[in-house]
């Protein structure tokens, strides 16, 4: 089978949509499959930095095409970069033969578009693999009103990819809910929660130890986000439990990642004088297990608006490194229903309960814990070899012409039935 993953981001960039996507393409090929990648030449939360226009990693063959680099500081700024990466990709699309599967995630936003008309005039199977459900996660962070001209654009291109899709993949029951509202076929969508990367990402004390020695954590208590910054994980609460604990200097809080907001966590530590605050950029994949160890507690934030267009995926390399954790956003969501404070290590407060942050921390560094082995069971059911084999099945599924109504083969797990009934 001849498959086609479209992505803005791929490897060797370090962000998370690049490394489910490596991920997924490796276990394809290994599964006997010829995969094909279209990719960005410039890295997702850099730029400047640029990879080989064409290469073949692991069996994978990846292209990559140019875009502007105005970057991130103003919307004009992103729609042009994302507007000069679809004209890029479609002069490539035009050159590539026929494929048996294409696989269209969501970076940039409605990438599926592409890839809808592509298999309209090529032929093929649409898979459309949804990180991110635009244009709605656009409108709940208010960069676009949802009855302007613009958004029923958008949500026209986004119910036309939909029909388009030979399968649809979701992350969550709360994503199920909107994509089948938008006009996805309930019967077309599966819920496969992403993985984590267990086999790189686990609990390593030698590593855990060099990472605190090199930014000087040694007798501190880190507490920890990493990952991508960004409206859908406003960062207000946490950066004003760092403010209220700044003379406590046996705690730190480290920001490590990149997206529009990292500027912002910068800013703000250096407005308000803050000796607790640690920024890091995004760490390579094999620099995870000493960066994610390296937490006596980590957060995880989800804005009120986006359950259901965003999803929390940092949760399963923290359970499967099984750090304690403090989740800050609205209930119930995926974390709520996965985890909860009597089957693992977790704290839950909502935005605005800076008191309630600053007092879990304070619990945190009592009960004198930065690992529970419950959240690393909690972890098992999200390992790669348990979820990638199921993301392979669909994509499969998807070539024969297959449609599956049997929850018990795909979705049953995560409370959806193929059926859309919970």
């Amino acid at each position: 089978m001849k498959v086609l993953i479209l992505n803005q981001a791929f490897y060797p960039d370090v962000v998370a949509v690049a490394q489910y996507s490596a991920d997924l393409a490796v276990a394809l090929v290994d599964r006997g499959h010829d995969v094909t990648v279209v990719a960005s030449v410039r890295a997702y939360d850099c730029p400047s930095q640029r990879f080989a226009s064409s290469e073949t990693w692991r069996g994978v063959r990846i292209y990559r095409v140019g875009s502007t680099a105005f970057g991130k500081s103003a919307h004009w700024r992103r729609v042009a970069d994302i507007a000069s990466f679809y004209v890029f990709c479609l002069c490539r699309l035009a050159r590539l033969p026929r494929f048996d599967v294409v696989i269209a995630m969501t970076v940039p936003p409605l990438i599926a578009v592409l890839a809808s008309l592509y298999v309209q005039f090529r032929g093929g199977a649409l898979v459309s693999w949804i990180m991110d459900l635009n244009p709605d996660e656009a409108i709940a962070a208010g960069a676009l009103g949802e009855t302007t001209f613009v958004a029923r654009l958008l949500l026209r291109l986004l119910k036309f990819s939909l029909a388009s899709s030979a399968e649809t993949v979701v992350l969550d029951r709360f994503m199920f809910d909107r994509v089948a509202a938008r006009g996805g076929s309930a019967k077309r969508i599966s819920v496969i929660p992403p993985w984590s990367h267990d086999a790189v990402v686990r609990f390593d004390e030698a590593a855990r130890t060099r990472f605190r020695s090199r930014y000087g954590l040694a007798g501190k208590f880190a507490v920890m986000y990493s990952g991508n910054h960004s409206p859908c994980h406003p960062l207000t609460t946490l950066l004003e439990a760092a403010k209220a604990m700044a003379t406590e200097s046996d705690i730190v809080f480290l920001f490590i990642g990149g997206g529009s907001e990292f500027a912002m966590v910068k800013d703000f530590a250096l407005r308000h004088s803050l000796p607790n605050v640690i920024c890091l950029p995004y760490q390579p994949l094999n620099e995870l297990p000493g960066s994610l160890s390296a937490a006596d507690l980590h957060v995880v934030l989800m804005g009120d608006k986006f359950v259901g267009t965003v999803h929390p995926c940092k949760i399963y390399n923290i359970l499967a490194i099984g750090c304690p954790f403090l989740y800050i956003g609205p209930s119930p969501n995926h974390i709520t229903e996965i985890v909860t404070p009597s089957s693992g290590s977790a704290y839950f407060a909502k935005h605005g309960q800076v008191e309630q942050v600053v007092s879990y921390i304070r619990e945190a560094i009592l009960s004198g814990q930065h690992r529970d082995p419950r959240n690393a069971r909690i972890a098992m059911q999200f390992s790669g070899s348990t979820i990638i084999p199921q993301m392979v099945s669909v994509i499969e599924r998807s070539h024969n012409g297959i449609i599956c109504t049997d929850a018990t083969q795909t979705g049953k797990q995560w409370g959806v039935r193929r059926d859309g009934r919970s």
